[in-house]
């Protein structure tokens, strides 16, 4: 039985191969699996990279991850509030309806 293709390979596999290719093996496989930091801590900092760089394609499935690893809705509106000031307004409005949108998948 094969193994079932993973996010990045069914994301982008078919034209970039070695990229999914490490995103599985190096990022996911090694990086986020690391002991330095919880993957709580992780999806923290992720979700307040994203913001701040305005990587909205990538933001909900971090803010999904951070909730599976411990983050609560409070905590993440709290951080992209507090990002408003750092990062600025417009990264945290649409970091926030980003977030309401996810959330509201959640429930």
């Amino acid at each position: 039985m094969a193994n079932e293709p993973s996010g990045a390979q069914k994301l982008i596999g078919d034209v970039a191969p070695k990229l999914a290719q490490l995103t599985d093996d190096v990022l996911f496989g090694d990086v986020w699996e690391r002991p330095g930091l919880s993957k709580r801590d992780r999806s923290l900092i992720t979700v307040a990279a994203l913001v701040a760089l305005y990587r909205t394609n990538q933001l909900p499935f971090h803010l999904q991850r951070a909730l599976e690893n411990g983050v609560t809705r409070d905590e993440l509106i709290e951080a992209i509030t507090h990002l408003a000031f750092y990062a600025g307004w417009p990264n945290a409005m649409s970091a926030a309806q980003t977030a309401k949108d996810v959330f509201a998948k959640v429930k």
